[in-house]
């Protein structure tokens, strides 16, 4: 049950604040895509209402995002040269909208949602920093007072010119944005500095009467734009609606699992990818439905969402009902809002959306991890989503497969959990290591594929006192499994759980070391190299330390300890 009291405050200043965010975004989405504002608008409001009541991350606020919009804009341009009429191409684009929806729903019920987990973490990051710089870069024009350009080739060729006629009086207004969001904190954190920025520089402008570009007139034109487009399609045409519906459909889903995944790395939970996707295709089915662009989980409005308090997807309703009002109601206060002043807070929120433990870890972690992230976030700079997407992926599985061949490894197992306890060890009676403690041996890479199921085992573990992890036959840790490891290893330390590594091979304790996790986690006094010496000390701590829920007898009486060393040495 909702609890009004704890969340509501959080939730409608990240609703509004979101909202506030989305509104010129996505007006400036609708007006790229050849539709219209209204087309954006609509689309926002319709695809954060419905993915709030029926998607998985609850933190979640969708909407038209630059990748989506790029992709329908093409098609749309194309479709209106191709068309006998503008109703007739207004009833196709829609059509194929749908059309994509009904795709992603079928994506989720077929379970493609749970391949995003094989990700890397450095295509992650690449990411969230190629957008975050994106987001900073697209803001410099309307920062100086001309009209915003999400092409970043455009954007290049115009800067010139345009830093040759800057509006002064915009520059000061988006600086003073910049500043009232990183300062206004110090004073209190009662009221999200965004909006106070956004209210105070936005009345300060209105005062002074500057001559600088605003948001403008919002038209509610869309309300003459019914569901007739899908009723009247000519259904011999299917083959011609179906590859650029497919082509928006696994954009779509791209860009909302990645969004699922950076949620997920600022609020720590783990999203359900194919519950979203449903989520998601229903959102952008009823889009269609109502006349609206197609969208994809939004990263940045979700982020901006967060960290202004959101709680629950209520704040999405809310960013929905403020769109709406909007709409309908306020353009004329609306209107007064100057672009520079939005351009400074996107600014802030850019430069939120960089990763920088990544960046600053990049001289530690593998140097094809490093080169990896740094490829993905100049594609996604300079090309876009989709290709830094594939081009990362080909990346990671031929470096993987090159690390592969440098260990001379020609078969790969399943990595599973195997603790000693499962070992045929008939002739003794496993007290302790059945009751409290976990022998944890690991074979092969601790790699991207693996460092999900590694977590969520590890950090599920019962009552335990001692954990050994048996290193042996790892060959390395890339950035994912190093991330995974140093989680899992916290989590483990906060339960005062004792840890034991064995057999740690040089590369792998190169990157422990690197990153801290040795010996801020993991004493070199538990470092050994053979499991006999591992048992010895484990053997000398549990007599030290005898548990209150067994019976006060050592680890040998129990066991027959050095019959289990020569079967595990």
């Amino acid at each position: 049950m909702y609890n009004l009291k704890q969340n509501i405050r959080g939730d409608f200043f990240g609703g509004l604040n979101g909202g506030i965010v989305a509104l010129p975004l996505v007006m400036a989405f609708g007006i790229e895509s050849g539709l219209g504002a209204t087309a954006g608008l609509v689309g926002a409001i319709v695809l954060s209402v419905i993915t709030a009541l029926t998607g998985a991350t609850s933190l979640m606020i969708s909407g038209p995002t630059a990748a989506v919009t790029l992709v329908s804009s093409l098609i749309i341009a194309n479709e209106l040269e191709r068309a006998a009429s503008l109703d007739a191409a207004l009833t196709t684009l829609f059509v194929i909208f749908f059309v994509a929806g009904f795709l992603q729903v079928v994506f989720g019920l077929i379970q493609l949602g749970k391949y995003i987990r094989f990700v890397p973490y450095p295509i992650i990051s690449g990411f969230m920093n190629g957008i975050g710089v994106v987001m900073v870069l697209i803001q410099f024009l309307p920062l100086i007072g001309h009209p915003i350009d999400i092409h970043i080739g455009i954007l290049f060729n115009t800067i010139p010119e345009a830093i040759k006629n800057f509006n002064w009086q915009a520059l000061v207004l988006g600086v003073s944005t910049i500043a009232v969001v990183y300062l206004f904190p110090k004073i209190t954190r009662v009221i999200p500095s965004t909006l106070v920025a956004i209210v105070a520089v936005s009345i300060a402008a209105y005062l002074l009467k500057w001559p600088v570009p605003t948001v403008g007139d919002v038209s509610d034109e869309w309300i003459t734009w019914r569901w007739h487009h899908l009723i009247k399609f000519d259904h011999t045409q299917w083959g011609d609606v179906f590859v650029p519906a497919l082509t928006i459909a696994l954009l779509g889903s791209l860009d909302t699992l990645l969004t699922c995944l950076v949620i997920d790395m600022v609020t720590g939970e783990t999203h359900k990818s194919n519950k979203e996707l449903i989520g998601q295709g229903a959102g952008n089915v009823l889009s269609a439905v109502a006349g609206g662009l197609p969208g994809a989980g939004a990263i940045l409005r979700s982020v901006l969402s967060i960290n202004s308090g959101a709680k629950t997807r209520v704040a999405s309703l809310i960013h929905s009902a403020f769109l709406l009002f909007a709409l309908l109601e306020i353009g004329s206060i609306i209107h007064f809002i100057p672009f520079a002043v939005l351009a400074g807070m996107l600014i802030t929120v850019g430069f939120t959306i960089i990763d920088y433990k990544g960046l600053r870890d990049v001289l530690k972690i593998p140097k094809s991890d490093a080169l990896l992230m740094l490829l993905v976030m100049v594609v996604t700079i300079f090309a876009g989503l989709l290709p830094a997407f594939a081009i990362g992926v080909i990346f990671a599985s031929l470096s993987f497969v090159k690390k592969m061949a440098d260990q001379n490894i020609t078969k790969t197992e399943p990595l599973l959990l195997m603790p000693t306890n499962e070992i045929d060890l008939s002739t003794i009676e496993p007290v302790y290591l059945s009751r409290e403690v976990l022998i944890q041996e690991l074979s092969g890479p601790l790699f991207f594929g693996f460092a999900s199921y590694f977590k969520e085992a590890l950090t599920a573990l019962p009552n335990t006192r001692a954990v050994i992890f048996r290193m042996e036959r790892v060959p390395f840790i890339d950035q994912s499994g190093l991330y995974a490891l140093q989680d899992v290893l916290r989590h483990l330390r906060k339960k005062e759980i004792v840890l034991f590594f064995t057999g740690i091979q040089p590369e792998p304790k190169e990157q422990l070391f690197k990153m801290g996790i040795i010996p801020e986690l993991i004493q070199e006094s538990n470092l050994f190299n053979s499991f006999a010496h591992a048992a010895d000390k484990l053997e000398q701590f549990l007599k030290d330390h005898p548990s209150a829920k067994f019976k006060k007898t050592t680890l040998r009486e129990d066991l027959d300890l050095d019959h289990l060393k020569d079967r595990l040495n």
